[in-house]
């Protein structure tokens, strides 16, 4: 798996927050998308409502969602703006299809990850360099971070940094966190930070914070965020029209191969898992726009480094059914339940 980017915001790491929101690989997904006037699009990730708004100018309506509440605050005045083209929407992105409209979607697409404006909120706690309350949802409510580090079984928690976050030294840092939280809870991003640069400290040559990792990984799970955007590939399958284009933009190895394994087996070209056997003569629900991911020019890196890690994959909706929402073809791992560290 790909190493977690030093500066990518999507991992949390040495974000400055000086630098304005700007959608990444815009011009991609765009030309993915084909976005033409009259069509109805749905920005399942609005944020700040980068895509969104190009996909306005060039003539379409668009469905936003966001499960953030201050995401939802924030686009009130590009809703106004928009004359009635835009619908904003508080949802899980999973949830798009109950907001589609019955004839169907000419497009969906999806920007995958933590937005800049969540790591810039200190009180949000998401990012270990802005200390607040090690909270990390991104819809406000539920299962917190703190949750996690205080109340998760040990071995939960080293399946939890090791999977999520490719964290080498997962069962050092998970028992270092149970010795801890038998004094004080952790509360604060700056607490969690703070042992795991003791237990792990950095090296002169290593290019990321020690804690970027776990802070990654504690995000993804307290989010759910694999098996959100698992549940929205088969959600967008199932609203759009034949003709309609999905376009994915990830940021990091484990979203980008959930992405790539749904292609790979809506497109007829998938080689199986340890689940399930390659099936054979099995309709395509989707026809590849590339033939691999496109990644962000050198040029926008430069510019944007959060597009340093980006990656664009895209399909065109056939006339063939939609197949089984089976969420074996991701071979995700079961980690611990949510709901059990809330009670």
């Amino acid at each position: 798996m790909a190493a977690v980017e030093a500066d990518g915001v999507h991992e949390g790491a040495d974000y400055t927050g000086d630098r304005p929101h700007i959608p990444v690989m815009l011009p991609e997904v765009l030309d993915a998308l084909a976005v033409q006037p009259g069509q109805v699009i749905l920005d399942g990730t609005f944020g700040a409502g980068g895509y969104t708004s190009a996909i306005l100018s060039a003539g379409a309506r668009v469905i936003a969602l966001d499960r953030d509440p201050n995401a939802i605050a924030g686009g009130k005045a590009l809703v106004e703006k928009s004359g009635g083209a835009l619908t904003l929407v508080h949802s899980r992105f999973s949830d798009l299809a109950s907001h589609a409209p019955a004839e169907g979607l000419d497009g969906v697409v999806l920007d995958i990850g933590v937005s800049s404006m969540q790591i810039d909120e200190a009180e949000r706690g998401f990012s270990f360099q802005r200390n607040g309350p090690l909270d990390m949802r991104m819809s406000a409510s539920g299962v917190s971070a703190a949750d996690v580090v205080n109340r998760a079984k040990v071995g939960d928690l080293i399946r939890i940094f090791g999977f999520l976050g490719e964290e080498k030294q997962a069962g050092r840092i998970a028992r270092a966190i149970e010795k801890r939280r038998a004094e004080k809870p952790f509360e604060t991003t700056r607490d969690l930070a703070g042992l795991i640069e003791i237990v792990t400290p950095r090296k002169a040559k290593d290019k990321i914070h020690p804690a970027t990792r776990v802070f990654q990984a504690l995000r993804v799970f307290v989010n759910d965020e694999l098996g959100e955007l698992a549940k929205a590939l088969f959600a967008a399958e199932a609203s759009l029209k034949p003709g309609g284009r999905l376009v994915v933009v990830t940021f990091h190895s484990l979203e980008d191969r959930i992405v790539k394994r749904f292609f790979a087996d809506r497109s007829g070209k998938a080689a199986g898992s340890r689940h399930l056997p390659q099936v054979h003569d099995k309709p395509a629900q989707f026809d590849l726009v590339h033939k691999s991911a496109l990644q962000a020019s050198d040029a926008e890196a430069e510019i944007n480094p959060r597009a340093r890690s980006a990656k664009l994959r895209a399909g065109i909706r056939t006339t063939a059914a939609a197949g089984p929402a089976d969420m074996a073809i991701f071979d995700l791992p079961d980690l611990a339940s949510l709901a059990k560290l809330g009670s």
